[in-house]
């Protein structure tokens, strides 16, 4: 699991999903949420705006598991 650090309260899933090198453009992260493709804390999520707090766990098929880390 790898772990990506926030400077802030918390961060909104599509940004994540580009810190983490999943996508590379806010569409791409669209596109991958309404697949299906991604689960947070074990839930399937379709919301670009979601809050990811430190200690959520994010799984994106194809890329891996990550964990929001506070810095």
């Amino acid at each position: 699991m790898k772990q990506i650090f926030i400077h802030s309260e918390y961060i909104k899933l599509d940004t994540f999903l580009k810190l983490a090198d999943c996508v590379s453009t806010g569409g791409m992260a669209k596109a991958l949420l309404q697949e299906g493709a991604v689960q947070v804390n074990g839930e399937k999520e379709e919301r670009r705006g979601r809050k990811l707090y430190p200690g959520d766990t994010i799984q994106v098929e194809g890329s891996g598991t990550f964990q929001v880390a506070a810095e």
